[in-house]
């Protein structure tokens, strides 16, 4: 029975042989290392022939192990423990999907990372031997109780297949021009290797990169960079390799164009895809409704777009969406817990994810409820599918918005006041309001007022020292802004027009009658120099 395994195993041995002749043939060189006790031993295979002759010889190593541990011949303790793990490791070397798995994996049962298994598993003597290695070992600190002197235990080490002089065949080959034309300030996620053929290891770094890619498929991106071909891309980019392949990700989480950075963590399908998420883009605000319905006050042109959910962070897609389009869309996501959730119920919503809408006058639909998650790349298809069609709407809208009003009078705040009424401005008339009713009626007056000569004539001496800007200003919200020109902050007014000169930091408020007639006239009073102006009691600065 005993040697019937061997022969067994040898037959198979010469299978596996004559099926991988053809492979070793193209390596210049494979390395087979022995260790026994301290010493480490390189024997060189310089052709296939004498690989063939080492197989047998390694085998048959594989053998005498098995005879010695067989549970027929021998009766020690923990014997029938080591003859099981032997044939553990000989039986995914004569298993074909078993390898496969393991040149792919470094686990017989298909597991991602660079290290199969653990003692547990029944798999902690099929380790990975190195970067491109496949192999199983014998270790001298686990097989300590072998029937050999405590020093003198030795260890095998056989090893198939290498890393070395390959190439990624799956992933995107990237030279300079798509490296520009592709990755840089698209808003897309890539993460790359970069490698030089002659280095081992490229095909676990390939695989590890291929198994993230696959989970994060339609949000992230990946490819390779040949440095010994486009070495002036790799010295430029600084990903140049050293002694080994190097993994970068484009990332969106430092800065709105991009930029590379390295990853350093361990050599797991986990560690890398946290890694990787944690670099998706950023560009989705997380807010309560309050939050969101404050942002209504800012003069936007762009669409807005809301996603409901139940996740407590901000889900991959939304975050992949925010990238692809953030210069396109300004985007919140919140959390919600079902739909009968006070924001859900607010907002219309009927079914959970969600995402809502809003054109840049303010009008909001429901894009999308209920939707449908497959996997991420068909479900950022769809939802790019439903953002374009928003985004047309809404620029149809802002072409009829523009020619109907060229004139419109902005909300101020803190991103476009010094644009507004800034020290380049050298009178900036500011409309508060309390209501959306006031809000309207002192909308409609400024832009009505603000396009008639008479307000917008300048002094021909002094040139574009009588240009005015107009501006409305929430004062519900905008308390500390008014404290700048009033110790009570004008709390009695519900409307009033404040004529600001930031150049000299003084200004002059009108609180009567709010009229097209009297603001016409108030304006031109200040424009003549008939109103006198007090100085500010500190510089005035939306939140």
């Amino acid at each position: 029975m005993i040697y019937s395994l061997c022969i067994q195993t040898l037959y198979s041995i010469t299978h596996f042989i004559q099926k991988y002749q053809t492979w070793h043939v193209y390596k210049v060189r494979s390395e087979v290392s022995f260790t026994f006790g301290e010493r480490y031993v390189t024997n060189t295979i310089p052709n296939s022939s004498n690989f063939l002759q080492f197989i047998c010889f390694s085998h048959c190593a594989y053998c005498r192990l098995s005879l010695q541990y067989h549970p027929d011949k021998n009766k020690n303790k923990g014997a029938q423990e080591k003859f099981a793990e032997i044939n553990n490791a000989y039986d995914i070397l004569s298993d074909e999907e078993k390898r496969k798995n393991y040149d792919m994996y470094g686990d017989a049962r298909g597991n991602p990372g660079f290290d199969g298994g653990d003692a547990q598993g029944g798999h902690s003597y099929f380790r990975s031997g190195g970067p491109g290695h496949s192999r199983f070992a014998f270790r001298p600190d686990e097989w300590q109780t072998m029937g050999g002197e405590g020093g003198s235990s030795k260890s095998y080490s056989f090893s198939f297949g290498g890393g070395s002089g390959s190439s990624p065949k799956s992933l995107t080959s990237i030279n300079s021009q798509l490296y520009k034309k592709e990755i840089i300030d698209k808003g897309v996620t890539w993460l790359l290797l970069s490698y030089k053929p002659t280095m081992s290891g490229i095909q676990h770094y390939e695989s590890i990169t291929e198994e993230v890619a696959s989970s994060l498929k339609g949000a992230l991106e990946v490819g390779s960079v040949n440095c010994e071909v486009d070495s002036a891309l790799c010295k430029e980019l600084g990903i140049l390799p050293r002694s080994k392949p190097r993994l970068y990700v484009y990332s969106y989480k430092a800065s709105e164009t991009g930029s590379l950075l390295e990853y350093t963590g361990g050599g797991t399908v986990k560690d890398l895809k946290l890694f990787v998420q944690d670099h998706l883009p950023k560009f989705s605000k997380r807010v309560t409704l309050a939050q969101f319905e404050a942002t209504f006050g800012t003069v936007e042109t762009l669409p807005k777009a809301m996603l409901l959910s139940t996740k407590k962070d901000t889900p991959v897609i939304w975050r992949a969406l925010s990238g692809l389009y953030r210069k396109r869309f300004i985007f919140y996501d919140t959390q919600v817990q079902d739909v009968s959730d006070p924001i859900a119920k607010k907002l219309g919503v009927d079914a959970l994810p969600a995402v809502v809408g809003w054109l840049s006058n303010g009008e909001k639909q429901i894009l999308k409820s209920g939707i449908p998650v497959k996997d991420t790349k068909s479900t950022i298809r769809d939802l790019s599918s439903l953002l374009d069609g928003f985004e047309k709407k809404n620029k149809k809208i802002a072409s009829t918005q523009s020619n109907s009003d060229k004139e419109a009078v902005p909300l101020l705040t803190a991103a476009n006041f010094d644009a507004i009424c800034g020290e380049k401005t050298p009178v900036c008339i500011i409309g508060v309001f309390r209501s959306s009713k006031g809000r309207e009626k002192l909308r409609t007056i400024l832009s009505s007022v603000s396009q008639k000569s008479l307000v917008r004539r300048q002094n021909v001496a002094s040139g574009p020292r009588d240009s005015v800007s107009y501006g409305l200003l929430d004062g519900s919200t905008q308390s500390w802004f008014l404290y700048a020109f009033d110790k009570s902050g004008f709390k009695t007014a519900d409307r009033l027009l404040i004529a600001y000169k930031p150049r000299k930091s003084k200004f002059a408020a009108f609180a009567g009658d709010i009229t097209s007639e009297e603001v016409e006239r108030f304006i031109g009073s200040v424009l003549n120099g008939d109103v006198e102006f007090s100085k500010t009691r500190q510089k005035p600065t939306p939140k």
